[in-house]
C-alpha cells in the first residue's frame, strides 16, 4: 500500500446490482474501466478504494405498476406518509440468490484481485496486499424468512451485514419515505420478528445497518444494546431535513455505542433545499455533512457511505 494515501473503505454501494441488471450496467465488466456506473476495479484502484459494503438490494417488481407500489401508512408529524409496498418474499429470495451467484462468478473471474471478506483478518490482509475487499450486505431483508433460516444460509455464503429495511416495510421493520421537511418519525418500530432478527444477527456478529430505518426502529435497536449503532449511508437532518437523514439525538446515540455514520453522496439528501440537482451541487455539500457530524460526535464516528451505483 502506498504509505502516502490511506485506503478508502466505503460504507455502501449498489455496484453488484448495477452489474447484474442489464438495464443498469448494460453488461459492463467489473474488471475493465467503463464510462457506465461508478465502481469498477481499475477506477477503484485509481481512487484508493480498497473495500466496502457491497449491497444486495431487491428493486421493485417490474410486473407491478408504480401506482400499485405505494400505500398510505398513517399521519406522522402532521403529514400523510406514503410508503413503497412490501416486496413479495419469493421474488426477493430469487433476486438475492441470483446476486450471490453472480458474485461467485465475479470473484472467480478476478484471479485473486477481489476477495470476499468474511472476517476482520481477511479484510485487513486484502487491504495490505492492495486487493479489493467485498463485505457482503443485504439492504432490506425481504429474502429472509420468518424462521430466519435464510439468515444462516446467507451467512454461510458470506453475508456479514444486514439492513432490516430499505424505504419500504418488511416483516421485521418499517422504512422511511423520501420526504422533505419530515423527521424520521414515520411509523412503528421493530416487529416481534424484527427483534428476533436483530438478536440472531448479533449472535452471528453481523453488522446491523440502520440506514433507511425509521426512528422508532432505530431506538428499538438501540435499546437491545447488542451492537454499535451504524447508519451506513445518510446525512445530517439538521442540514437537510429529510426523513432519510438522522437527527442530532440519533447521532449522539451512535457515538455512545461506538458506532459510525457513513455520509451519503446522494445530492437530494445533502442539499438544505432537498433538491436533486447534481449539476449545481458542489462537493462541499458532502464536506459540510462530514464536518457537522464530526463536530457533533467526533471524526472517528464519521465515514463514507457513497451509495455509488445506486
Amino acid at each position: 500500500m502506498d504509505s502516502t494515501h490511506s485506503p478508502i473503505f466505503d460504507g455502501h454501494n449498489d455496484t453488484l446490482i448495477h452489474l447484474l441488471l442489464p438495464d443498469r450496467g448494460k453488461g459492463r465488466s467489473f474488471y475493465e474501466t467503463s464510462p457506465l456506473g461508478h465502481i469498477d476495479l481499475p477506477r477503484a484502484k485509481a481512487g484508493g478504494f480498497y473495500g466496502g459494503l457491497f449491497a444486495i438490494f431487491t428493486p421493485g417488481n417490474p410486473e407491478i405498476s408504480k401506482n400499485d407500489q405505494q400505500e398510505e401508512i398513517g399521519i406522522y408529524g402532521g403529514k400523510k406518509v406514503q410508503m413503497a409496498k412490501a416486496i413479495e418474499y419469493q421474488y426477493a429470495y430469487n433476486h438475492v440468490n441470483a446476486t450471490m451467484n453472480y458474485l461467485d462468478k465475479l470473484l472467480g473471474e478476478g484471479k485473486g484481485e477481489v476477495i470476499l471478506a468474511t472476517d476482520v483478518q481477511l479484510l485487513e490482509d486484502a487491504i495490505c496486499k492492495e486487493k479489493l475487499a467485498i463485505v457482503l450486505h443485504i439492504e432490506g431483508c425481504e429474502a429472509i424468512d420468518p424462521e430466519l433460516n435464510n439468515l444462516h444460509t446467507f451467512y454461510q455464503r458470506g453475508l456479514r451485514s444486514i439492513g432490516p429495511v430499505w424505504s419500504r416495510p418488511t416483516i421485521f421493520a418499517h422504512g422511511v419515505p423520501f420526504m422533505f421537511k419530515q423527521t424520521p418519525d414515520t411509523g412503528p418500530g421493530l416487529t416481534t420478528l424484527g427483534f428476533r432478527l436483530i438478536t440472531e444477527a448479533a449472535k452471528l456478529k453481523m453488522h446491523i445497518d440502520c440506514a433507511h430505518l425509521n426512528e422508532a426502529g432505530f431506538w428499538d435497536i438501540e435499546k437491545l444494546q447488542v451492537v454499535p449503532m451504524v447508519t451506513s449511508h445518510a446525512g445530517a437532518f439538521s442540514i437537510c431535513p429529510k426523513a432519510r437523514n438522522i437527527t442530532d439525538k440519533q447521532l449522539d446515540a451512535i457515538k455512545a455505542t461506538g458506532g459510525i455514520v457513513g455520509v451519503n453522496f446522494y445530492v437530494a439528501d445533502l442539499r438544505p433545499d432537498g433538491k436533486n440537482d447534481p449539476d449545481n451541487t458542489p462537493v462541499m455539500a458532502i464536506v459540510r455533512h462530514i464536518i457537522y457530524i464530526a463536530d457533533r460526535i467526533g471524526i472517528e464516528h464519521v465515514g463514507f457511505g457513497s451509495d455509488f451505483d445506486g
